[in-house]
Formats: C-alpha cells, structure tokens, sequence
C-alpha cells in the first residue's frame, strides 16, 4: 500500500541529521563540489527537473547543483536559452513532450544515470547549508536507513523570505532512492509518493524557491493551475456548492494567517495567502462551472 507524502510526513517518524533549531540564511551562493573523507565513497547523486522557457530562471538553478555527478534537464519544446543553458552547465538534456507535471517529473527521475536522485524546479535553488546536509548524507548513505529525505523550502515572495503561514517550512521530499519512491500521477500540485512505513530523513538548511515573475505572471499561473485542479476534481466525480465556494477561503485564511502566524510575514505575507484563499475559491466554483455545462 502507498500513500501520498503528506500523510506520510504526519504519520511517519522523522529523523533529522542536524539540529533542529537550525535557522537557514536566505542568503545564496554556489554550491562546491561534495567531497567524501578519506577512506569513505559517496554514493553518486543525479539532480534532474523539468523545463520549459525558464531561461531567466534555471543559471541560479544549476550553479547551486554543481556538486551533483549528474544535472539532468528534461525539457518540453523551449524556445528561449534554456537548453543553450543547460548545456554550458554540462548537463544532459532530453526532450520530452509534456506529460503533465507528475508524469513528466517522473519520467526525469526515470531516465537518471543514478539512483539516488534530487529533484528541483528551475526557480529553485540549494542553498549551501543544504548543499552542505546533502552531501553529508551522500557520504553515510549506506549506513542509513532512510531512502527519502525530506527538506525545508523558503519560498521568496514580493521580495521577502516568507517564514510562517504556508510559506514556511513547506516540507517537501526532493531527495530519495528511486526505487523507494516516485511521483504522483498528478497532473498539477503533484508530490512523492512512498510506503507508508517508511521513515523520512530531515535534512538541514533550506530549498529557496525564488521566483522572479510579477504578480501579473504569478496570477496568470494560478489560474492555470486552478483550471487543471477543477478539472482534476471533475474528473474524480466531486462536487462543490454554495457553501464550500464560501468557505474554503476563510478556512485556508485562518489556518495560515491567524494559526500559523502568516500576518508576520508583513504585506508580502498577507497578499500571498489572499491569492491562496483565491484560489481555494475558484478552483470550485470552476468546479461548479464545469458541472453546470455537462447539465445543459
């Protein structure tokens, strides 16, 4: 039986290899080759991801990867430098039509020349206490236990590293042996999958997620996002009506700017968590929409 990591991360034990009052600077730099101590060999690391037109973003993105034996990049059809990028980085490229996000996330891990692979999207970067985490698990790896491994991802925002509400620490597994975990099938907002009895690994430091869109750019994606979420749901045979169009919203907005203390993360906090609630409201009322035409 397997179960989605959410659900494994509240049921599952969690072990961390750092303290866990480390506080990670949002501050970046590149990532140095991992070296094992002598006597002591590193168990060989793939980082893969997914790209398409992320020219402006995916530099930043491979520099921070440089310690990995192998960056691969599976792209769907860019028509900017994204492969140009790629290349100069030395990574190996494959092109792939899209899949959807899972399924093309999949075929990336995949398609790896190593097992043990590290997945990242390209407005990610590793920062160099997690590089630093990573590598120390890289050299113990095989007197570990632990085949997934868990991180923190700090997600800027309006120019601010959001550190409460639902931007942090949004635990998220990247690191793993691919034949002890996978993704999900989704076709957006997909995540790993893994048995249910396995035990997670913390890594310290943290997985910046810098986008550097507009908030034009940022609300575009998410009514894309929420279309496919609808259409998901409508798919599985849901249904929304009045009163969960109205609360799923208020819900989602006491959950993560009162109880979780988002209104610390100033205006930048407050306004990424309206657009959350936004779109817990229109994901079902887009929901609803598509009932509504099957009806007539």
């Amino acid at each position: 039986m397997r179960t989605s990591s959410t659900a494994l991360i509240d049921g599952a034990k969690i072990l961390g290899v750092e303290a866990d009052d480390y506080k990670e600077s949002p501050s970046r730099g590149a990532a140095h080759p991992a070296v094992a101590p002598q006597g002591l060999q590193r168990t060989p690391l793939s980082a893969v991801l997914i790209t398409l037109n992320a020219a402006s973003q995916l530099d930043a993105c491979l520099a921070s990867l440089a310690f990995a034996d192998e960056i691969l990049v599976v792209d769907s059809g860019s028509t900017d430098a994204t492969v140009e990028i790629a290349q100069r980085h030395g990574a190996r490229v494959l092109q792939q039509a899209w899949l959807g996000f899972g399924p093309q996330k999949q075929f990336a891990v995949k398609s790896a020349s190593h097992d043990w692979v590290l997945c990242l999207d390209a407005d990610e970067r590793v920062s160099p206490v997690l590089h630093d985490s990573i590598a120390k698990t890289l050299v113990h790896q095989h007197s570990s236990r632990h085949t997934v491994w868990r991180m923190a991802r700090a997600n800027v925002f309006m120019g601010r590293v959001l550190r409460h509400g639902e931007g942090y620490p949004d635990w998220s597994l990247r690191l793993f042996h691919r034949e002890h975990a996978r993704w999900s099938d989704d076709m957006v907002h997909e995540n790993i999958v893994v048995p249910a009895d396995t035990a997670v690994g913390t890594l310290a430091g943290d997985l910046m997620h810098e986008s550097s869109e507009t908030l034009s750019i940022y609300l575009a994606k998410q009514n894309r996002y929420t279309d496919l979420q609808a259409q998901r749901l409508f798919e599985a045979g849901k249904r929304a009506g009045a009163l969960r169009i109205a609360l799923a919203p208020l819900v989602r907005f006491f959950k993560f700017y009162v109880f979780r203390l988002g209104f610390l993360d100033g205006v930048p906090g407050l306004v990424h968590i309206l657009i959350g609630c936004q779109n817990s409201m229109l994901k079902y009322a887009k929901l609803r929409e598509l009932h509504d035409g099957v009806a007539k």
